[in-house]
């Protein structure tokens, strides 16, 4: 690399499949085995991309829910990927249904730019690629210091940082 290279890396956020299948599978188990769980029909199950939770009853499903999610946070994955919808009725059940965040909103994506480029350091580029960001800088400090920068911000999606280079 010349002296004049960039550095960069890539702003993404993505649920690991194989994480998510085995926080699913361990919330699973504990929702069988779970004496409060007994004879309400509650349950967890993949439904397309989705996960479909449902009980017999609104408290009911809103505890298989908190079941799924200290699972997930467990496997590391971050609840701001959960799009997780409000509890409805359905016949004789409650349903909750949770979707998986991939990818950064091109909405998002603007809000996360729009912080590189008024808070961060001046070398930094911020370029929107699809639904990543790739950032440059000639300056690695700089690059770290804006992975720092962004960290600290309390966005509702879960960021990670890739390819550093």
């Amino acid at each position: 690399m010349g002296a004049m290279a960039d550095s960069s890396f890539d702003i993404v956020s993505k649920v690991d499949k194989m994480e998510a299948d085995n926080a699913v599978n361990q919330a699973q188990k504990e929702v069988a085995q779970r004496y409060d769980f007994k004879g309400v029909g509650a349950s967890i199950e993949w439904s397309g991309e989705k996960l479909l939770l449902k009980a017999s009853a609104e408290e009911r499903v809103k505890a298989v829910l908190e079941v799924l999610e200290s699972k997930m946070i467990k496997r590391g994955i971050s609840l701001r990927s959960l799009d997780t919808g409000a509890p409805y009725a359905s016949g004789k059940e409650f349903r909750i249904e949770v979707g998986l965040k991939n990818g950064i909103s091109s909405e998002d994506a603007k809000k996360v730019s729009k912080i590189i480029r008024d808070e961060g350091p001046k070398s930094v580029k911020a370029q929107i690629q699809g639904d990543e960001l790739r950032v440059t800088s000639k300056s690695r400090d700089d690059l770290q210091a804006t992975m720092a920068l962004l960290k600290g911000k309390d966005l509702d999606i879960a960021l990670q940082f890739v390819n550093f280079r």
